[in-house]
C-alpha cells in the first residue's frame, strides 16, 4: 500500500513539473520578448509548444514572436492556430488574435484574408479604433490593387492589339510591295504560235529584202557600158 501510495505521489510531482517547465518556458519567453530578443523568445515558445502543442498562450505568443521577425507566413499559421483554440466566450482574446492575424495576413499580402480577419475582431469588440483604422487601410490597399491591375490589363490588351496591327500593317504593306514588284518585272506575254509567226514573218521580210537586192546587181551587170568621149 505504500509502494502505491509513493508511485502515485512521484507520478504527480512529475506531471506537475512538466506544467512547471511549459509555464516557465512561456515567462522565459515573455521575458525576452520584452526584451525585444524576439528569436530568442521564438525558441522558448517553440519549447513550450513541444510540451503543449494545444497551449493557447504558446502558439498566440509565437506567433507575435514570428511578426516581429517579419516572419509572417509562419505567424498567420500560428496566430490561426491559436485563435482556433480560443474559446468563442473569451471575445476579448479572440478579438486581439484576429487583430494580430489580420496585421499578419495584411503584411503576408494576403489582403482579402486580413480584410475578412479584421472584421470578425471588429465584431466582438467594436470600439477597437485600431482595428478598424487597419481594416480601412487593408481595403484601400486592396483597391488600389486591383485598379492597378486593372490598368495593367488594359495596358496588356492595348499592346496586344497594336502588335496585331502593326503585324497586319506589315503584312499588307508586303503584300503591296510584292504587288508593285509583280508590275514592274511583268512583260507582255505572247503565245508560242504568235512567236513562231513573228519569227516567220521577219524571215519573210529578210527573204524579200534579200531577192531585191539580188535582182538590182543583176541588172547592174548587163547593163551597156557606154564610153565617154
Amino acid at each position: 500500500m505504500k509502494k502505491l501510495i509513493l508511485f502515485l505521489l512521484f507520478f504527480g510531482l512529475l506531471i506537475q513539473g512538466f506544467g512547471q517547465n511549459e509555464r516557465g518556458m512561456l515567462r522565459q519567453g515573455n521575458k525576452l520578448y520584452e526584451d525585444e530578443k524576439f528569436n530568442e523568445a521564438e525558441i522558448e515558445y517553440r519549447k513550450a509548444l513541444e510540451k503543449a502543442q494545444t497551449s493557447v498562450k504558446g502558439n498566440y505568443n509565437l506567433g507575435n514572436a514570428l511578426y516581429k521577425q517579419e516572419k509572417f507566413d509562419e505567424a498567420v499559421n500560428s496566430l490561426s492556430n491559436a485563435n482556433a483554440m480560443i474559446k468563442e466566450t473569451d471575445t476579448q482574446l479572440k478579438a486581439k488574435a484576429l487583430h494580430n492575424l489580420g496585421n499578419a495576413l495584411l503584411k503576408a499580402d494576403k489582403l482579402p484574408e486580413s480584410i475578412e480577419a479584421y472584421k470578425q475582431s471588429l465584431r466582438l469588440n467594436p470600439g477597437d479604433n485600431d482595428t478598424r483604422y487597419n481594416l480601412a487601410y487593408a481595403m484601400q490597399k486592396l483597391q488600389q490593387q486591383q485598379q492597378q491591375q486593372q490598368s495593367q490589363n488594359n495596358q496588356d490588351n492595348k499592346d496586344k492589339n497594336d502588335d496585331k496591327n502593326q503585324q497586319q500593317n506589315q503584312k499588307d504593306q508586303q503584300q503591296d510591295d510584292q504587288q508593285d514588284q509583280d508590275q514592274q518585272q511583268q512583260k507582255p506575254q505572247i503565245s508560242k504560235q504568235d512567236a513562231e509567226r513573228m519569227l516567220q514573218a521577219l524571215k519573210n521580210d529578210e527573204q524579200k529584202t534579200l531577192d531585191k537586192v539580188n535582182r538590182q546587181k543583176v541588172k547592174a551587170t548587163n547593163a551597156k557600158v557606154e564610153k565617154d568621149w
